[in-house]
């Protein structure tokens, strides 16, 4: 079947069906409700859902590609949906590159500025003023597609002067039936989807069997309709950037944290910048990084230059627990639950991913009964969380952080952890 499985793509189709389904009359009253309550928090969040790539990171990333198979792009069509691409660093970088990786067609497309839930001060561009399509009544509600095939200019090369535009006939969601046109034209999907759209954006993608080089958030990883298929091996993390700091351009007028601010201008970005410190790119073409295997300790030498301590076991997964993925031990035969950002080191022909400490996932060993909850200042609540997660049983209360009590035994919980498994392990 390609990339994804026929049960992966059809999981995606049905999932998209149930979304589409009208509710019955007795829960709309209330999903209404929840909606506008919602939609209130949506509006707030808005302004912070549009991050703006930055050339350099495009790339370093799309390089990392091409350094692997150099021929990885030659004869594709590339779709950048969601872009903006009067200004877009995708659009740029794709146009000014058009001949060197020997594409066939490139589509960018962008979403009507009066669709956006954040609505910035919207002004109309010289270069879309002064072409003789504008149509002002258009300009805001319609998204916009360009595309780029040969030398339109006669210059004698082609490039982001040769790329012809046109309106929509609607206003750019992916989720149209002229984008969706556009997609299953496309032999590559390459953009920076708005990062709450991220699980359907990718079910999109999933269920063209399409490939794909997108940035999303690397909490992503967690998600049950993404784990599965790295565990599957269908997708992976890119080349670049995961979880480190990348910046983005935002909106003007958007909120930034003054010490994303302050990060980003260190970085050499001043003005309407942000930094962020879990993004990360999601891919399903192949690049050597994920070739390269880890350089390991033994167990021995981990804990007597390293931990100090034995590795402890999970009271609720049969895997010891691995706290940075430098003290994954090279002779250790049995499972190892490990942070996410493994991910980004995660070698195929090294390791074997098993499963993910999440109660959707299964494979805990036990179900705690309901527990005390003690929070960092010491207030108790009674709850069911600790059971979505790897939990370690300790010896006493902690101090300065939120634990849990059952049967008067004392628990802390751990974030998400990837249980993997060695192919070889050391002797």
């Amino acid at each position: 079947m390609g990339r994804f499985l026929k049960w992966e793509i059809d999981y995606f189709k049905l999932k998209t069906e149930v979304s589409r389904n009208r509710l019955p009359k007795s829960q709309r009253k209330s999903f209404k409700q929840k909606m506008a309550n919602s939609n209130l928090t949506n509006a707030k969040k808005a302004k912070n859902d549009e991050f703006y790539t930055q050339y350099h990171d495009i790339e370093k990333e799309i390089n990392a590609y091409l350094d692997f198979n150099p021929e990885v792009f030659r004869g594709k069509t590339i779709l950048l949906p969601c872009d903006d691409p009067e200004w877009s660093n995708f659009t740029k970088f794709f146009a000014q590159n058009f001949q060197r990786f020997g594409l066939k067609k490139l589509i960018s497309t962008s979403y009507a500025t009066d669709s956006k839930l954040y609505k910035s001060s919207y002004q109309v561009s010289m270069f879309e003023e002064s072409a003789p399509q504008y149509d002002a009544k258009k300009t805001k509600k319609h998204g916009k597609i360009f595309t780029l095939t040969h030398d339109k200019s006669g210059d004698g090369k082609i490039d982001v002067d040769d790329l012809d535009w046109s309106y929509l006939e609607g206003d750019g969601d992916f989720k149209s039936k002229e984008v969706i046109k556009l997609r299953d034209e496309a032999d590559i999907i390459i953009t920076n989807p708005p990062f709450s759209l991220f699980r359907d954006f990718l079910a999109w993608i999933v269920e063209a069997d399409k490939q794909f080089v997108i940035i999303g958030n690397m909490n992503a990883i967690t998600y049950k309709e993404v784990f599965p298929l790295i565990k599957a091996n269908k997708i992976w993390l890119g080349a670049t950037g995961n979880g480190s700091d990348m910046v983005f351009a935002v909106p003007e007028g958007v909120e930034v944290a003054e010490k994303d601010r302050e990060k980003a201008a260190r970085l050499g970005y001043v003005g309407d910048y942000t930094r962020l410190g879990n993004s990360c790119w999601f891919t399903n073409i192949d690049h050597g990084r994920r070739h390269q295997p880890l350089a390991l300790m033994s167990k021995e030498d981990i804990i007597k230059f390293g931990t100090k301590k034995p590795f402890e076991t999970y009271d609720n997964y049969d895997a010891i627990e691995i706290s940075f993925v430098k003290y994954i031990p090279s002779d250790y035969e049995g499972v190892m639950g490990v942070p996410i950002t493994f991910l980004d080191k995660y070698s195929p022909e090294q390791f074997e991913i098993l499963g993910l400490t999440k109660t959707w996932f299964g494979s805990s060993t036990k179900i705690y009964l309901p527990q005390i909850q003690v929070s960092s200042n010491g207030k108790r609540s009674t709850v069911t969380k600790l059971n979505d997660g790897a939990t370690l049983q300790l010896d006493s209360p902690p101090s300065g952080q939120t634990f849990y009590i059952v049967d008067n035994k004392n628990y802390i919980q751990l974030y998400a952890r990837v249980l993997i498994k060695h192919k070889n392990p050391s002797k």
